[in-house]
């Protein structure tokens, strides 16, 4: 396949972590999405939590209004999470596992046991134009469940593989990759367009970056961490070159 642009999502969760820390308005993820959108970003990801941890439903009211590029929707697959997506009918919706004691989004949606409820949730948000995401393991069981519920996207969790790097931990990594890069091509055979993201850096984008079958990146914690430093300007061109390089 031809080595197409990579396109780049910034999640801005964790500016209203911040924001949330001490309450009020400051500092404004609406803000810092348009900030991405002029830095480079393709689109912006928002993941609205049960608990309200971070992103809010102002949040994504505001997103909506505010966005010229696309809003990747992230969420559970509960019956509240799917009346908003049906309001909003934002251009995508990424359906991923969540539990309320974890610190971040911990693995990769199980789907082959629940395709049934997972195929019934799916279907009203397609019948409305939105673009069904799902969040998995590379996992060949879990892909081919993905494609069986009508799923249009996969998004490959990078996790174990930004962890086993982070550890120094280079066998794993490398086990990591290569079932990264396996399933990203297995998944592109059966028609579904392949994402990938969570834990990325400017050290462990390229190699993902490189694989011909993924079409788009979902970074953000890393980013919003670099903004501290350097601003979310700078942070989202130099992941956008880094990117365009591995492409290339």
């Amino acid at each position: 396949m031809s080595a197409e642009q990579l396109r780049l999502g910034v999640n801005i969760d964790h500016v209203a972590t911040v924001r949330n820390a001490r309450g009020g308005a400051y500092p404004d993820p609406i803000r810092a999405a348009k900030i991405a959108e002029q830095a480079g970003a393709d689109g912006i990801t928002a993941h609205l939590r049960e608990d309200r941890r971070h992103i809010t439903d102002a949040d994504i009211d505001g997103l909506m209004a505010a966005l010229s590029v696309p809003l990747n929707f992230e969420m559970a697959a509960t019956d509240e999470m799917q009346k908003i997506a049906l309001r909003h009918k934002p251009h995508a919706v990424c359906i991923v596992p969540e539990k309320r004691e974890e610190r971040t989004t911990e693995g990769g949606l199980e789907v082959a046991r629940e395709e049934n409820r997972l195929a019934h949730f799916i279907a009203p948000l397609r019948e409305v134009g939105c673009r069904v995401s799902i969040f998995i393991a590379a996992d060949q069981r879990q892909i081919e469940a993905a494609h069986r519920i009508g799923a249009q996207v996969i998004e490959l969790h990078t996790g174990a593989y930004c962890d086993a790097h982070a550890e120094g931990d280079y066998a794993a990594r490398d086990r990591e990759l290569e079932a990264l890069r396996e399933m990203s091509a297995f998944a592109h055979s059966l028609g579904l367009e392949v994402h990938a993201g969570h834990g990325l850096t400017y050290e462990t984008v390229q190699p993902i970056a490189a694989f011909p079958e993924v079409r788009e990146l979902n970074i953000g914690h890393f980013l919003i961490g670099e903004a501290i430093f350097m601003g979310l300007e700078p942070a989202v061109r130099q992941m956008r070159r880094l990117m365009d390089e591995a492409r290339a």
